[in-house]
């Protein structure tokens, strides 16, 4: 390439300024070269090349485009951005020239090579992508980054340093001054503010639809030098960077490793750089895999995809009749349940409110202490009943052992202790509130002729104030039983037991909590025995076959003692060995412990864990993580609240720190030894029943995990594991026949899949160990694995472009995923629900899929309405199981 300038000393015949006229001109390939070389040289090497000439108009102040020989329209917008007027002519113009240079050779030296064919599948969706606007930033439009320029500009000029909050992008400050930066460079502009009608020009760029344009934008985010080329410490620089915006901290560390990776694979000619060319080709050739239903018929996809569109129903009438059947069909355990229990409730209410109204006190008392009475034998019902749904040894062998599992909805036993206890609730307010706003004061007014009835219950001299009755044995018991359980109440809301109430003076944030909850909890022993004797205590009942108090309660307290016996029994003989402690990234205690003696359970199941270091009296339920199969049984603990915080501190207390030979993450792994402190003792009690252990009732299964919630799926996929390893031992003679005459019960699952949801990339070596062994073992591809990292932008973002393209690489070349460190390759951001139900219902018509979800409460609702979407309008029929926390 050329460049000459020629100096034009003549001057104009209309103006007296002088003018300056420039030729820029050069060839499309090569280097550039001094205007020294001779002519012959110049035709010699010029010869079968494209030429280009621009000639400019110098002025003192102003520079115009005269003519233009050869290129193409991109040709002449780089001429255009010459007519610029800048404030230091000779200096811009230099600067101008070069950057022109720069460009006219990146736009022609991509020409010596093979064209990407945009027109393949990968490359189609790659066009897509790279964008630096986008829903997760804000794409409000410019109306709306004008409005914020208002508020943010210093006299008229946007600091630097508010450019991303401006323009959206506030989550990611980093990125966004390196955006500014890269536009900044691109004008030649030096200063640290800009004005608003740079802004509109910046913001026109950033959001331009052209994918070359965007390409190139980020191009020169790497190209910090502006020369056209990125070297392996400007790669190095944006890797960083990426991460940063993304939390990728493991990225981070290891950004020159793979920085150097990417020249490795772009820059095979050891020249030290790569081009924009080279940029563009590893961003639409990199070899990408659809999230979902990327291999499924397209045909087939359609057709689902129009009988899932919704139909609107004009008729209010059949609207009303169609949601009233799926919403029976979806509940009908649940219906008949909560329609044996009101009626229950009701029919108690209604006998004893006819009862006391044939009665002499009704004469006195009126309808008030027929509906005191009337909801104190609701009262009683209630009372006893809510114990059974906690009776978790009881639950658990019903579902396990009975038929009643098919039409008893066990999985809801907290919520219906929770309905339990609203019930209670309403009979307190009803039955102390007849009591002291309406009987008491009536019999304190009644004349003498009218108490005359009343003697032979209240004594011969009528009580004189209230506090005759709340004296007595029935008025003080049933004061503090009220406020016991309005204390119990109040603290098992969600807002006090997940400690919500960060508003709360500190004295009162420590009467919150899961130990408040636990603690609060367990004041039922005292309101059960003064509820008891508040029954025996009656004014108006004086035969003891009449006080049927005790009568209500006998069975389900003697039910629930004997619970708490064989918890006491068998958590005295199940004392556990630890054998590893592990302190993962995001505040996960792991525990391997031995497996007690004539200990059996199936994956998906929970136990009871105490540590008497901690509280020797407070048990707390956690997944089983280990599968049945394994010779050892494990759980994972997020330390969230107070207890698990102090039993992370215990453990931590007795973990030695890792060696210089073991990994470098936040983790602790230990093997109990000689030289291994005394671990502290832990005891466990179960296991327990939970809906995840419905598993093998389904040939296909969809599973569902948010952060540590996806606990007792990895059990599941560790069972379906194992099971594959068995069945490939048996297969291969590597088992005796005697298996075959094993009466376990055949394995039905025959292909799950499993997403995982997960915030921190740190999460990933929770279960990193089962990731790698499902993709060494599952040769035909039973298991279907899925990890999602919410921290990293979706795809097509700008600010995950690079991360993207990192992982492609890494994983074509090494096999494991930079993200988590697993042989199986992470999406970014959130799934699309639709579309993960989309390419099951595709892959498995006629069939019945079990869908198991835990984890937080907000995706509950869209699983569920999916799962009957699904179920209604295709012939895959989803079943839907949520754990309860």
């Amino acid at each position: 390439m050329e460049i000459q300038e020629n100096q034009n000393d003549s001057c104009s015949e209309t103006e007296s300024t002088s003018s300056t006229r420039v030729a820029y001109s050069g060839p499309l390939s090569g280097p550039l070269v001094s205007n020294k070389r001779n002519s012959s040289k110049k035709s010699a090497r010029f010869k079968d090349e494209e030429y280009v000439e621009i000639t400019l108009d110098v002025r003192d102040d102003s520079v115009s485009v005269q003519n233009i020989r050869g290129g193409d329209s991109e040709t002449a917008y780089l001429a255009s951005q010459l007519e610029k007027r800048p404030s230091s002519l000779g200096s811009q113009l230099s600067f101008k020239l070069r950057q022109v240079s720069q460009e006219l050779k990146r736009m022609t030296s991509s020409k010596r090579f093979d064209k990407v064919d945009r027109s393949k599948s990968g490359a189609a969706r790659a066009l897509q992508g790279l964008k630096f606007m986008s829903k997760n930033v804000g794409s409000e439009g410019w109306s709306e980054v004008e409005a914020r320029f208002n508020e943010l500009a210093i006299n008229e000029l946007l600091p630097k340093t508010r450019f991303g909050q401006c323009i959206g992008m506030h989550e990611s400050s980093e990125f966004a001054s390196e955006l500014f930066d890269a536009l900044a460079r691109r004008r030649g502009m030096t200063s640290p503010s800009i004005t608003k009608a740079q802004l509109r020009e910046f913001w026109e760029q950033i959001t331009d639809q052209s994918f070359d344009a965007r390409l190139q934008t980020f191009f020169d985010m790497v190209d910090k030098n502006a020369d056209g080329r990125i070297t392996e410490k400007e790669v190095k620089e944006i890797i960083a960077l990426s991460a940063s915006a993304n939390k990728l901290s493991t990225i981070q560390k290891h950004a020159e490793e793979y920085a150097a990776l990417i020249i490795e694979e772009l820059d095979p000619d050891n020249l030290g750089y790569i081009e924009l060319y080279n940029l563009e080709m590893l961003l639409l050739q990199a070899p990408t895999k659809s999230t979902n239903i990327g291999s499924d018929s397209r045909v087939l996809s359609q057709l689902l995809s129009q009988k899932l569109i919704t139909t609107k129903e004009y008729n209010p009438i059949k609207w009303c009749y169609r949601r009233l059947a799926y919403f029976v069909e979806d509940n009908w355990k649940r219906i008949w349940v909560m329609a044996l229990w009101l009626s229950i409730c009701a029919g108690l209410f209604t006998w004893k409110f006819i009862q006391y109204k044939h009665r002499a006190v009704f004469d006195v008392m009126g309808y008030c202490v027929t509906s005191a009475k009337g909801a104190a034998e609701t009262l009683k019902f209630n009372m006893a009943l809510i114990l059974l749904p906690v009776c978790r040894n009881t639950i658990t062998w019903l579902r396990s052992k009975t038929m009643l599992g098919k039409v008893v909805p066990f999985d809801d036993n907290i919520n219906f202790h929770k309905v339990i206890a609203s019930g209670i609730a309403i009979g307190v307010g009803v039955h102390a509130g007849a009591h002291l706003t309406c009987d008491f004061p009536r019999l304190l007014h009644e004349s003498d002729e009218g108490y005359e009835p009343m003697k032979q219950f209240f004594g011969e001299e009528r009580p004189d104030d209230y506090w005759w009755f709340v004296k007595g044995t029935e008025g003080w018991t049933g004061v503090v039983m009220v406020v016991l359980m309005a204390i119990a109440f109040i603290l098992a809301q969600p807002w006090f037991r997940r400690n919500r109430l960060n508003r709360l003076p500190k004295t009162l944030k420590k009467l919150t909590g899961f130990n408040a909850f636990w603690y609060s909890h367990h004041l039922f022993v005292i309101v059960y025995v003064l509820f008891i004797v508040h029954g025996y205590y009656l004014y108006l009942s004086k035969k003891w076959y009449k006080k049927t108090t005790w009568m209500y309660l006998a069975v389900p307290i003697i039910l629930y003692a004997c619970e708490r016996l064989i918890r006491a029994f068998r958590s005295g003989y199940k004392t556990v060995r630890i054998l590893q402690v592990a302190v993962y990234p995001g505040n996960v205690l792991a525990l391997q412990m031995s497996i007690p003696q004539g200990f059996k359970y199936t994956s998906g199941q929970y136990i009871f864990v105490n540590c008497a270091a901690v509280s020797p009296f407070q048990w707390h339920p956690f997944s089983i993580t280990s599968a049945p199969g394994d010779d050892y049984l494990s759980i994972h603990i997020r330390t969230l609240g107070d207890w698990t915080s102090q039993l992370k501190a215990v453990f931590s207390k007795v973990c030695q720190p890792p060696c210089s030979d073991q990994s470098d993450l936040p983790r602790t792994d230990i093997a109990p030894g000689n030289n291994i402190p005394r671990m502290p003792r832990l005891l466990i009690d179960g296991p327990y029943g939970a809906p995840a252990q419905d598993y093998k009732m389904y040939d296909v299964l969809l599973l569902v995990g948010l952060g540590i919630g996806a606990t007792p799926l990895i059990s599941i996929v560790k069972d379906v594991l194992n099971n594959i390893k068995q069945q490939k031992e048996i297969e291969e003679g590597m088992v005796e026949s005697g298996v075959k005459g094993n009466k376990r019960k055949p394995f039905a699952t025959k292909r799950a899949y499993f997403y995982w949801v997960t915030r921190e990339q740190g999460s990933f070596e929770w279960f990193r160990g089962v990731m790698n062994e499902v993709a060494e073992n599952d040769r035909d591809g039973v298991i279907e694995l899925h990890n999602y990292c919410t921290s990293v932008y979706e795809e097509g973002d700008a600010r995950s472009a690079l991360i993207t393209m990192l992982q492609s690489l890494q994983h074509a070349k090494n096999g494991v995923d930079i993200v988590s460190g697993t042989k199986i390759k992470t999406h970014f951001a959130r799934p699309n629900w639709r579309n993960v139900f989309k390419h099951v219902a595709l892959k498995h018509p006629n069939e019945r899929v079990g869908v198991f979800y835990c984890g937080a409460h907000g995706l509950v609702g869209e699983l569920g309405r999916l799962a009957q979407d699904f179920s209604r309008k295709t012939s895959t029929k989803f079943d839907f199981h949520k754990e309860n926390f």
